[in-house]
């Protein structure tokens, strides 16, 4: 049997009941979360929790639950469905009105709903590394904001894998943002290269885990923009989110990087992600 979280009950998949004129449904007005579990735990949970009260006050959604209860709602649900290695997908909409552009009442009530399902690490793509393809980022200027509102990245992940690729790296001009849902990160000289967290990207929490990582292995950060026309003088490449972790890119556009392997400072960065997962959720 498979548990949902809808609003503050764990309810059957079949008993979920939503509105046509829910604005998630009609606007995309709403924002989501992805928490990865591993061994029965989640990882980075706080930080995730912090980053949706975050988006949800951006778009001025009020969620009706502290952090603490909050959190408990959502490992309730892990538990109720056994979930061991897998993802917990969440989100809240500004709720069901009847459809008008501009917000509602204080009298409508938001929507949350979460679900869990079982995900295996993506072992081969981190081994073996990834090709991606560069696409033009057509995506809205709040990017800091994890908005239901994703066509465009699902319309670069498309484009993306219809040329045989995992991922698309997005660029505006000639400067390189992230990817459709992920973060990218170029190593040159033995520094890491990877653009500031502003409006134009997603501050992945992934991406702060790695960057703790970067300083304890001693491998220097440069946040700024990267530029199209530079990204093969890169010697590493490589892209991280919840679901994918540290994967190695390999090839652009068909064309090898480097040495079309993963590079030495991405491995120890693997080795050091490692370690906070064990350290998170098996001590």
């Amino acid at each position: 049997m498979t548990w949902v979280l809808w609003n503050d009950r764990l309810v059957k998949d079949a008993d979920i009941q939503l509105s046509k004129e829910d604005r998630g449904y009609q606007f995309g007005d709403g924002i989501y979360e992805v928490i990865r579990v591993y061994n029965g735990s989640m990882f980075t949970a706080t930080e995730h929790i912090d980053r949706f009260y975050e988006s949800a006050d951006k778009i001025k959604i009020v969620i009706p639950y502290t952090k603490d209860v909050f959190h408990k709602m959502i490992y309730d649900l892990i538990e109720a469905n056994e979930v061991t290695s897998g993802q917990v997908y969440i989100q809240i909409t500004r709720g069901a009105t009847p459809r008008q552009h501009q917000f509602p009442t204080n009298t409508v009530e938001a929507v949350l709903t979460a679900y869990t399902k079982e995900l295996q690490r993506p072992v081969s793509e981190m081994t073996n590394g990834v090709s991606v393809k560069t696409v033009e980022d057509i995506r809205w200027l709040r990017c800091d904001i994890k908005s239901l509102n994703l066509l465009g990245s699902v319309l670069a992940k498309q484009e993306a894998y219809e040329d045989g690729c995992f991922e698309a790296l997005l660029h505006r001009g000639d400067s390189i943002t992230e990817g459709s849902s992920t973060n990218m990160y170029g190593i040159k000289d033995g520094v890491l290269y990877t653009h500031p967290a502003t409006n134009l990207i997603l501050n992945g929490i992934t991406r702060r885990v790695i960057l703790a990582c970067c300083e304890e292995i001693g491998l220097p950060v440069v946040e700024e923009p990267m530029s199209l026309a530079s990204v093969f003088l890169n010697e590493e490449f490589f892209m991280s989110s919840t679901t994918s972790e540290i994967i190695p890119v390999i090839m652009i556009n068909g064309r090898k990087l480097g040495k079309g392997l993963p590079g030495d400072w991405t491995q120890k960065l693997q080795i050091a992600f490692e370690a906070k997962i064990n350290q998170a959720v098996y001590a």
